[in-house]
Protein backbone atom coordinates (compact mmCIF):
# COMPACT_ATOMS: atom_id res chain seq x y z
CA UNK A 1 0.00 0.00 0.00
CA UNK A 2 1.47 3.55 -0.88
CA UNK A 3 0.12 7.39 -1.16
CA UNK A 4 0.06 8.45 -5.20
CA UNK A 5 0.38 11.52 -6.60
CA UNK A 6 -1.10 12.37 -10.37
CA UNK A 7 1.12 13.21 -13.71
CA UNK A 8 0.04 14.84 -16.39
CA UNK A 9 2.82 14.95 -19.27
CA UNK A 10 0.58 17.17 -21.48
CA UNK A 11 -2.50 19.55 -21.35
CA UNK A 12 -5.39 17.19 -21.65
CA UNK A 13 -2.98 14.19 -21.69
CA UNK A 14 -3.77 11.25 -19.39
CA UNK A 15 -3.45 10.80 -15.94
CA UNK A 16 -0.38 8.66 -14.87
CA UNK A 17 0.51 7.96 -11.04
CA UNK A 18 3.37 7.21 -9.29
CA UNK A 19 4.78 7.14 -5.62
CA UNK A 20 6.38 10.41 -4.36
CA UNK A 21 9.15 9.24 -2.83
CA UNK A 22 8.36 11.07 0.30
CA UNK A 23 8.86 14.27 -1.41
CA UNK A 24 6.72 17.00 -0.45
CA UNK A 25 4.57 17.66 -3.40
CA UNK A 26 1.57 20.21 -4.76
CA UNK A 27 -0.51 20.46 -7.46
CA UNK A 28 1.29 22.12 -10.65
CA UNK A 29 5.03 21.34 -9.22
CA UNK A 30 6.95 20.20 -12.06
CA UNK A 31 9.08 16.26 -11.43
CA UNK A 32 11.24 14.26 -13.44
CA UNK A 33 9.52 10.71 -13.40
CA UNK A 34 10.67 7.15 -15.54
CA UNK A 35 8.50 5.87 -17.65
CA UNK A 36 8.32 3.49 -20.52
CA UNK A 37 9.80 5.85 -23.12
CA UNK A 38 12.24 7.19 -20.71
CA UNK A 39 12.70 10.18 -18.52
CA UNK A 40 10.05 13.22 -18.84
CA UNK A 41 9.05 15.71 -17.36
CA UNK A 42 5.54 16.33 -15.89
CA UNK A 43 3.41 18.27 -13.75
CA UNK A 44 1.48 17.34 -10.30
CA UNK A 45 -2.00 17.41 -10.86
CA UNK A 46 -4.28 15.16 -8.43
CA UNK A 47 -3.00 14.23 -5.31
CA UNK A 48 -5.64 12.07 -3.84
CA UNK A 49 -6.62 12.24 -0.02
CA UNK A 50 -5.77 9.96 1.56
CA UNK A 51 -5.92 7.19 -1.38
CA UNK A 52 -3.65 4.55 -1.84
CA UNK A 53 -2.98 1.88 -4.89
CA UNK A 54 -2.40 -1.41 -4.12
CA UNK A 55 0.29 -3.59 -4.03
CA UNK A 56 -1.85 -6.10 -6.62
CA UNK A 57 -2.08 -4.06 -9.23
CA UNK A 58 2.05 -3.17 -9.48
CA UNK A 59 4.60 -1.45 -7.17
CA UNK A 60 4.01 2.37 -8.34
CA UNK A 61 7.57 4.14 -10.25
CA UNK A 62 8.67 6.80 -7.67
CA UNK A 63 9.43 10.21 -8.97
CA UNK A 64 12.58 11.09 -9.69
CA UNK A 65 12.67 14.40 -8.08
CA UNK A 66 11.29 17.57 -8.24
CA UNK A 67 12.29 19.21 -11.54
CA UNK A 68 14.84 22.43 -10.84
CA UNK A 69 15.41 25.46 -13.19
CA UNK A 70 17.84 23.36 -15.03
CA UNK A 71 14.99 21.08 -15.94
CA UNK A 72 12.72 23.94 -17.01
CA UNK A 73 15.47 25.22 -19.59
CA UNK A 74 15.47 21.58 -21.18
CA UNK A 75 12.86 21.05 -21.43
CA UNK A 76 12.33 24.57 -23.05
CA UNK A 77 15.12 23.55 -25.48
CA UNK A 78 13.70 20.15 -26.50
CA UNK A 79 10.65 22.40 -27.85
CA UNK A 80 12.56 24.27 -29.98
CA UNK A 81 14.55 21.11 -30.98
CA UNK A 82 10.90 19.31 -31.76
CA UNK A 83 10.09 22.43 -33.66
CA UNK A 84 12.97 21.46 -36.08
CA UNK A 85 12.53 18.25 -36.35
CA UNK A 86 9.19 18.66 -37.54
CA UNK A 87 10.54 20.87 -40.35
CA UNK A 88 13.10 18.39 -41.05
CA UNK A 89 10.65 15.84 -41.41
CA UNK A 90 8.32 17.59 -43.68
CA UNK A 91 11.47 17.60 -46.47
CA UNK A 92 11.75 13.99 -45.59
CA UNK A 93 7.83 13.12 -46.13
CA UNK A 94 8.02 14.87 -49.70
CA UNK A 95 11.25 13.81 -50.45
CA UNK A 96 10.49 9.88 -50.67
CA UNK A 97 7.01 11.38 -51.50
CA UNK A 98 5.24 8.96 -48.26
CA UNK A 99 1.80 9.36 -48.09
CA UNK A 100 1.10 10.78 -44.63
CA UNK A 101 0.26 14.09 -42.70
CA UNK A 102 2.71 14.79 -40.08
CA UNK A 103 0.67 15.93 -36.98
CA UNK A 104 3.55 16.93 -34.21
CA UNK A 105 6.97 15.77 -33.07
CA UNK A 106 7.91 15.13 -29.60
CA UNK A 107 10.94 14.59 -27.70
CA UNK A 108 11.50 12.60 -24.32
CA UNK A 109 12.57 14.79 -22.08
CA UNK A 110 16.15 13.17 -21.81
CA UNK A 111 16.49 13.71 -25.70
CA UNK A 112 16.54 9.55 -25.80
CA UNK A 113 13.87 9.32 -28.21
CA UNK A 114 11.71 10.93 -31.11
CA UNK A 115 8.35 10.26 -31.38
CA UNK A 116 6.83 11.85 -35.20
CA UNK A 117 2.81 11.44 -34.80
CA UNK A 118 1.16 11.04 -38.09
CA UNK A 119 -2.47 10.49 -40.23
CA UNK A 120 -2.63 8.27 -43.18
CA UNK A 121 -5.21 6.28 -45.04
CA UNK A 122 -4.42 2.63 -44.20
CA UNK A 123 -0.67 1.00 -43.86
CA UNK A 124 2.43 3.22 -44.61
CA UNK A 125 5.76 2.03 -45.64
CA UNK A 126 8.17 4.51 -43.87
CA UNK A 127 11.45 2.21 -43.28
CA UNK A 128 13.45 4.38 -45.95
CA UNK A 129 12.19 7.66 -43.73
CA UNK A 130 12.43 6.12 -40.61
CA UNK A 131 16.70 5.59 -41.82
CA UNK A 132 17.01 9.18 -43.04
CA UNK A 133 15.81 10.61 -39.80
CA UNK A 134 17.85 8.77 -37.86
CA UNK A 135 21.13 9.55 -40.09
CA UNK A 136 20.23 12.95 -38.70
CA UNK A 137 19.14 13.03 -35.48
CA UNK A 138 21.32 9.92 -34.19
CA UNK A 139 18.60 8.77 -31.85
CA UNK A 140 15.67 6.37 -31.59
CA UNK A 141 12.83 6.93 -34.05
CA UNK A 142 9.48 6.22 -33.19
CA UNK A 143 6.86 6.86 -36.48
CA UNK A 144 3.30 6.37 -34.60
CA UNK A 145 0.01 6.73 -36.74
CA UNK A 146 -2.98 8.03 -34.99
CA UNK A 147 -7.05 8.28 -35.45
CA UNK A 148 -9.07 11.52 -36.28
CA UNK A 149 -9.90 12.01 -33.04
CA UNK A 150 -6.17 12.16 -31.97
CA UNK A 151 -5.44 14.29 -35.12
CA UNK A 152 -8.13 16.65 -33.29
CA UNK A 153 -6.77 16.51 -30.11
CA UNK A 154 -3.60 17.54 -31.32
CA UNK A 155 -4.50 20.47 -33.80
CA UNK A 156 -7.53 21.54 -31.53
CA UNK A 157 -10.29 23.98 -33.01
CA UNK A 158 -13.37 25.35 -31.94
CA UNK A 159 -16.36 22.75 -31.67
CA UNK A 160 -19.87 23.42 -33.39
CA UNK A 161 -20.85 24.87 -29.70
CA UNK A 162 -18.53 28.01 -30.23
CA UNK A 163 -16.43 26.64 -26.96
CA UNK A 164 -12.20 25.16 -27.65
CA UNK A 165 -12.71 21.37 -28.42
CA UNK A 166 -13.53 19.35 -25.02
CA UNK A 167 -10.48 16.79 -26.19
CA UNK A 168 -7.88 19.23 -26.48
CA UNK A 169 -8.54 21.55 -23.38
CA UNK A 170 -9.49 19.17 -20.61
CA UNK A 171 -10.80 15.26 -21.65
CA UNK A 172 -7.48 13.09 -21.07
CA UNK A 173 -8.90 10.00 -22.46
CA UNK A 174 -11.80 9.41 -25.48
CA UNK A 175 -15.25 7.79 -23.35
CA UNK A 176 -16.96 5.47 -26.03
CA UNK A 177 -20.03 7.36 -27.60
CA UNK A 178 -22.76 5.99 -29.41
CA UNK A 179 -26.12 6.41 -31.56
CA UNK A 180 -28.08 5.20 -28.65
CA UNK A 181 -26.52 8.36 -26.51
CA UNK A 182 -27.95 10.55 -29.26
CA UNK A 183 -31.36 8.68 -29.12
CA UNK A 184 -31.58 8.62 -25.29
CA UNK A 185 -31.16 12.65 -25.69
CA UNK A 186 -33.80 12.95 -28.67
CA UNK A 187 -31.07 14.88 -31.03
CA UNK A 188 -31.42 14.60 -34.33
CA UNK A 189 -29.87 11.37 -36.27
CA UNK A 190 -27.95 13.65 -38.99
CA UNK A 191 -24.96 12.54 -39.36
CA UNK A 192 -23.31 16.36 -39.76
CA UNK A 193 -25.35 17.48 -36.37
CA UNK A 194 -23.81 15.03 -34.31
CA UNK A 195 -20.41 14.68 -35.15
CA UNK A 196 -17.62 16.45 -34.13
CA UNK A 197 -14.71 17.91 -36.33
CA UNK A 198 -13.04 15.01 -36.60
CA UNK A 199 -15.74 13.67 -38.22
CA UNK A 200 -16.89 10.94 -35.59
CA UNK A 201 -19.80 11.82 -33.38
CA UNK A 202 -19.09 13.87 -30.59
CA UNK A 203 -17.58 13.34 -27.40
CA UNK A 204 -20.24 15.60 -25.57
CA UNK A 205 -23.23 12.96 -26.13
CA UNK A 206 -21.06 11.55 -23.30
CA UNK A 207 -21.26 13.71 -20.80
CA UNK A 208 -25.47 13.97 -20.07
CA UNK A 209 -25.46 10.54 -20.85
CA UNK A 210 -26.39 9.50 -17.69
CA UNK A 211 -28.69 12.30 -16.87
CA UNK A 212 -31.11 11.75 -19.35
CA UNK A 213 -30.88 8.12 -18.46
CA UNK A 214 -32.68 9.27 -15.21
CA UNK A 215 -34.87 11.40 -16.29
CA UNK A 216 -36.36 9.42 -19.27
CA UNK A 217 -36.83 6.94 -16.67
CA UNK A 218 -39.02 9.08 -15.10
CA UNK A 219 -41.53 9.52 -18.45
CA UNK A 220 -43.48 7.90 -20.32
CA UNK A 221 -42.96 7.61 -24.42
CA UNK A 222 -44.43 8.94 -26.99
CA UNK A 223 -47.32 6.83 -28.20
CA UNK A 224 -48.02 5.43 -24.02
CA UNK A 225 -51.76 5.32 -22.49
CA UNK A 226 -51.65 6.82 -19.22
CA UNK A 227 -54.02 8.59 -16.63
CA UNK A 228 -53.80 11.77 -15.31
CA UNK A 229 -54.67 12.71 -11.55
CA UNK A 230 -57.95 14.32 -12.90
CA UNK A 231 -59.31 11.27 -13.89
CA UNK A 232 -59.12 11.78 -17.23
CA UNK A 233 -57.26 8.70 -19.99
CA UNK A 234 -55.12 9.80 -22.86
CA UNK A 235 -52.00 9.01 -25.40
CA UNK A 236 -49.07 10.40 -24.91
CA UNK A 237 -48.29 12.95 -27.43
CA UNK A 238 -44.76 14.83 -26.43
CA UNK A 239 -42.37 14.85 -23.92
CA UNK A 240 -40.07 17.85 -22.47
CA UNK A 241 -37.40 15.92 -21.12
CA UNK A 242 -35.29 18.27 -18.76
CA UNK A 243 -38.85 20.45 -17.21
CA UNK A 244 -40.33 16.76 -16.66
CA UNK A 245 -43.26 17.65 -18.70
CA UNK A 246 -45.86 15.55 -20.92
CA UNK A 247 -48.74 16.60 -23.38
CA UNK A 248 -51.78 14.02 -23.10
CA UNK A 249 -54.28 13.78 -25.91
CA UNK A 250 -57.47 13.15 -23.83
CA UNK A 251 -61.42 13.29 -24.70
CA UNK A 252 -63.39 16.01 -22.79
CA UNK A 253 -66.66 16.28 -23.70
CA UNK A 254 -66.62 13.96 -26.74
CA UNK A 255 -63.70 16.17 -28.44
CA UNK A 256 -60.30 16.13 -27.98
CA UNK A 257 -57.76 18.11 -25.91
CA UNK A 258 -54.19 18.51 -25.56
CA UNK A 259 -53.45 19.51 -22.34
CA UNK A 260 -49.73 19.44 -20.28
CA UNK A 261 -49.38 17.65 -16.99
CA UNK A 262 -46.45 17.64 -14.89
CA UNK A 263 -44.91 13.31 -15.08
CA UNK A 264 -46.19 13.53 -11.30
CA UNK A 265 -49.15 13.84 -12.01
CA UNK A 266 -49.63 10.78 -14.43
CA UNK A 267 -49.82 6.93 -14.27
CA UNK A 268 -48.14 4.63 -16.40
CA UNK A 269 -46.11 1.69 -16.05
CA UNK A 270 -42.21 2.99 -15.95
CA UNK A 271 -39.81 1.79 -18.27
CA UNK A 272 -36.53 0.12 -16.87
CA UNK A 273 -34.62 1.49 -19.58
CA UNK A 274 -34.00 5.17 -20.68
CA UNK A 275 -36.90 6.55 -23.42
CA UNK A 276 -35.09 7.26 -26.51
CA UNK A 277 -36.61 6.58 -30.07
CA UNK A 278 -38.22 3.87 -31.35
CA UNK A 279 -36.69 1.59 -33.76
CA UNK A 280 -37.11 2.54 -36.81
CA UNK A 281 -37.26 6.41 -36.36
CA UNK A 282 -34.57 8.69 -38.12
CA UNK A 283 -34.13 8.39 -42.03
CA UNK A 284 -31.78 4.91 -43.26
CA UNK A 285 -29.96 6.58 -45.27
CA UNK A 286 -28.82 8.41 -41.73
CA UNK A 287 -28.51 5.89 -39.46
CA UNK A 288 -26.19 4.19 -41.78
CA UNK A 289 -23.74 6.73 -41.88
CA UNK A 290 -24.13 6.89 -38.36
CA UNK A 291 -23.64 3.05 -37.65
CA UNK A 292 -20.10 3.67 -39.79
CA UNK A 293 -19.28 6.41 -37.53
CA UNK A 294 -19.28 4.31 -35.02
CA UNK A 295 -17.89 1.15 -36.27
CA UNK A 296 -14.91 2.97 -37.15
CA UNK A 297 -14.95 4.98 -33.63
CA UNK A 298 -14.69 1.12 -32.56
CA UNK A 299 -12.12 0.43 -34.64
CA UNK A 300 -9.26 3.11 -33.96
CA UNK A 301 -10.30 2.33 -29.59
CA UNK A 302 -8.34 4.23 -27.28
CA UNK A 303 -6.07 7.54 -27.47
CA UNK A 304 -2.48 6.87 -28.85
CA UNK A 305 -1.39 9.69 -27.96
CA UNK A 306 -0.14 8.87 -24.69
CA UNK A 307 1.48 5.27 -25.30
Amino acid sequence: MEQVVGVRFKKAGKIYYFAPNELHLQINDGVIVETSRGMEYGYIVTIPAGERVSEDNGPLKPVVRKATVKDMVQLERNRERENSAFAICIEKIEKFKVPMKLLRTEYTFDRSKIVFFFTAEGRVDFRELVKALASVFHTRIELRQVGVRDEAKQVSGIGSCGRPLCCATYLGEFAPVSIKMAKEQNLSLNPTKISGVCGRLMCCLKHEEETYEELNRRLPNTGDYVTTDDGLKGEVSSVNVLRQLVKVLVEVNDEKELREYKVEQLKFRRRQHGRGRKNGEGDEKEMKELEKLERQEKKEGKSKLDD
